[in-house]
């Protein structure tokens, strides 16, 4: 069943959807008819087997069948702190790391980036999108780009937090119950500067990497949030 989530009243037993969005998803790009059966994701945990019960211009009438808890997000906070990559890159490391349970996502502005620029609104449908099809129950955090120093800062509250690069230790997570917030970091194409990798070292930060292989910042990140999620969620 086609998944959604949203402000959704589900504890009610009837109600109608009003939004455009959702109902020309629902009608006219899925097609689906009434009678047919949607989720609709309702906030903290709570989501609910549906039945499509009418359509009437830009409403969405539905009939909640079954109240259910989600359990399907990590209960690990990991945070990535991406450095912006080219758009379809940056997509991609956005969509992937949503689809494997990253809870909020920072993009940075390093030293060797090559487009500062990101579509705030673009970013979060991909969110959404992707927390829709990989069967989550919330939509991790945007956060305003920022620079590394700034960054760092923020990823003070974090328990732990790993700085990927060529010259750290090779990656080893071990299960800590202690553990419940964790940071990403990633860099840009051309990789963190000597400036950034020092700073990361007087901060603490513990340096990374994957091994022998050097990966793409977008696989890299992906790796690094599913690791993080297997290892300690």
């Amino acid at each position: 069943m086609h998944r959604f989530i949203g402000k959704f009243p589900i504890s009610d037993n009837e109600f109608w959807v009003g939004d455009e969005e959702l109902v020309h998803q629902v009608r006219d790009v899925l097609k689906l008819r009434v009678g047919e059966k949607i989720v609709l994701v309702g906030g903290e945990g709570k989501e609910a087997i549906c039945e499509i019960t009418g359509f009437d211009g830009d409403y969405l009438g539905i009939k909640v069948l079954e109240n259910k808890e989600n359990q399907n997000d990590p209960k690990v906070s990991v945070e990535l702190y991406l450095s912006i990559l080219k758009n379809e890159n940056f997509d991609l490391a956005v969509q992937k790391a949503v689809e494997v349970g990253v809870s909020k996502i920072i993009p940075i502005i390093a030293d060797h980036t090559v487009k500062t620029g990101l579509k705030a609104e673009r970013i979060k449908k991909i969110m959404k999108e992707a927390s829709e099809q990989s069967g989550r129950a919330v939509v991790p955090e945007l956060i305003e780009p920022m620079d590394l120093k700034d960054a760092i800062k923020l990823a003070g509250e974090n328990d732990v937090n790993i700085f990927f690069d060529v010259s750290g230790e090779k990656l080893d997570l071990k299960k800590s119950l202690k553990i419940k917030k964790i940071g990403v970091f990633i860099g840009p194409e051309g990789g963190w500067s000597e400036r950034e990798i020092s700073a990361a070292k007087f901060a603490k930060l513990k340096l990374c990497s994957f091994g022998k292989l050097v990966y793409r910042a977008e696989t890299a990140s992906t790796i690094a949030v599913y690791e993080a999620v297997k290892s300690l969620g």
